[in-house]
């Protein structure tokens, strides 16, 4: 019963939404009842398309189901925008009016300009979120690295989404690029997919292929959680991919040792107590002579249990940069860091943008990203 109050609450935020769109453009562009007939039809639909995408993920697997989800996720994005820029629009024209700068050329202009501008952020986000991430490099200075292991070097792959409309094809050139960067060890860092097992173990094959000589771990997202994690962790495991549920593995090179140690979701234990996020857990029991300390963390927001558990640095994600504007300005309410290399105390904290995306296959300012991570002396 909740769920479905839920659900007619926003069927009844986006009907408000709309009208309020369809109220502040429409009549400043003048249409004749045609247009006004065609703008209505357009809202209406987009009414109808947006909640399609927002339960994408759950849609019954038939011949149009795929279709009809990169359909309402096309519409998500698109709604998105529009409402934003008409929001901004409607921020310019209420100063102006008030200081007597209003005239019936900025208010038509300005209206016409949202539709276009959202075609084309739309269309820009697009190709941006469906291209193959580009390769970040980024040196972490460690004070005290023995020699030995500078220049060591983390693949770090993040916030990918295999789902409605990221598959196979799209993770098989994720892992082509991230084997080729030859790095010493792989960290995928949580939100890998948004669905079962059983309908996504076929487009999560090419994680299989995964090759670093101090292996590919991986620590689970609150997206494993709505998705069965304990499901994908066997899977995951299958693949060959090392799982670390507050447990650490010990690599060394030329005689110096170095930990990588991974963290459940920091939200794990609303869902499984057993799970709970604990970074001294997954420290414990680990040998005194370890020259730095590598925390596998989803969310930003663990680096104060982080810093306090001794670690030199934690590799994050889940923030995906905002994705597309304006939602980078909300993540700070929720997460320390929106993207990029950061401190906390004596700990480095560094936050991917994702590799794949969430949702609306848009990205906008915040592009997408796989992470090398180098360590060197400070």
């Amino acid at each position: 019963m909740s769920a479905r109050r839920n659900l007619l609450v926003v069927l009844f935020l986006l009907v408000l939404l709309h009208v309020y769109i369809g109220l502040r453009l429409m009549p400043a562009l003048g249409l004749d009842l045609a247009g006004v007939l065609a703008g209505g039809a357009f809202l209406l639909l987009s009414t109808a398309l947006v909640p399609v995408g927002l339960l994408s993920s759950s849609l019954r697997r038939r011949r149009w189901s795929e279709r009809l989800a990169w359909i309402g996720l096309l519409a998500m994005g698109l709604f998105s925008s529009l409402l934003v820029l008409t929001f901004l629009r409607d921020l310019v024209l209420l100063p102006a009016a008030l200081l007597g700068f209003a005239s019936a050329e900025l208010t038509y202009y300005s209206a016409l300009a949202v539709p276009l501008l959202t075609l084309l952020v739309t269309f820009v986000g697009f190709v941006n979120a469906r291209r193959v991430a580009r390769v970040v490099k980024v040196d972490v200075p460690i004070e005290g690295l023995p020699p030995a292991l500078h220049g060591y070097s983390i693949a770090q792959i993040s916030d990918i989404h295999v789902g409605p409309t990221i598959k196979r094809p799209y993770l098989n050139a994720i892992v082509n690029r991230v084997n080729a960067l030859g790095a010493d060890a792989i960290a995928v860092t949580g939100d890998l997919v948004d669905g079962s097992v059983q309908r996504l173990s076929l487009h999560t094959q090419p994680l299989a292929r995964l090759s670093a000589p101090d292996g590919a771990f991986f620590v689970t997202g609150n997206h494993e959680y709505y998705s069965g994690a304990e499901e994908w962790i066997l899977e995951l495991r299958r693949l060959g991919l090392t799982v670390l549920l507050n447990q650490h593995v010990v690599r060394e090179r030329g005689g110096a040792a170095l930990m990588i140690a991974g963290v459940a979701d920091y939200s794990a234990h609303h869902f499984n107590p057993a799970h709970r996020s604990d970074p001294q857990l997954a420290a414990a029991g680990a040998p005194p002579d370890v020259a730095v300390k590598i925390l596998l963390a989803h969310q930003p927001r663990s680096a104060t249990a982080a810093a306090a558990a001794g670690f030199d640095l934690q590799l994050s994600g889940h923030t995906h940069g905002g994705q597309f504007f304006p939602w980078n300005l909300f993540v700070p309410l929720q997460q320390p860091f929106v993207a990029g290399l950061h401190r906390v105390r004596r700990l480095w904290v560094y936050t991917s943008r994702g590799t794949g995306y969430w949702g609306p296959p848009k990205r906008f300012g915040a592009p997408s990203e796989i992470t090398l991570v180098r360590l060197v002396a400070a």
